[in-house]
């Protein structure tokens, strides 16, 4: 099973990692994140099936702090290539995206590429917050 969706900032990003570790009756098999301009791209892919209530509450969940994406074919070609094992640091130059995470999800990282930004622009951004 796998799960694609676009949130508005940080801080909901954060919040869909914390309900992943919260949660380890959900079999994740790994965690992308990508940063835009814009907002970030969460995908989560699980190791197998769960059942139709952890589906649904867990698309509640989601639902409530972004919305399903369809990326566009780079960031799709992007996402495909970290699935296929590909190098985080090869992806982003091939296809220009900011990968802040892929694997475990890991608070940590999203954190540290969160204050690295901010540090480097002087101000913090709305999708940042």
């Amino acid at each position: 099973m796998e799960y694609l969706y676009y949130l508005a900032n940080a801080s909901l990003t954060l919040r869909v990692v914390q309900y992943l570790h919260g949660r380890p009756q959900m079999p994740v098999s790994f965690v992308t994140v990508i940063h835009q301009i814009d907002g970030w791209v969460v995908r989560i892919k699980l190791k197998g099936q769960v059942s139709p209530q952890v589906d649904g509450d867990f698309r509640a969940f989601l639902n409530e702090l972004g919305i399903s994406y369809e990326p566009p074919m780079r960031v799709q070609m992007a996402l495909w290539s970290l699935e296929a094992g590909q190098c985080p640091v090869d992806v982003m130059r091939r296809y220009q995206v900011a990968i802040v995470s892929h694997g475990s999800p890991e608070r940590e990282e999203i954190e540290a590429f969160r204050q690295q930004f901010v540090r480097g622009l002087g101000y913090c951004p709305e999708t940042l917050a």
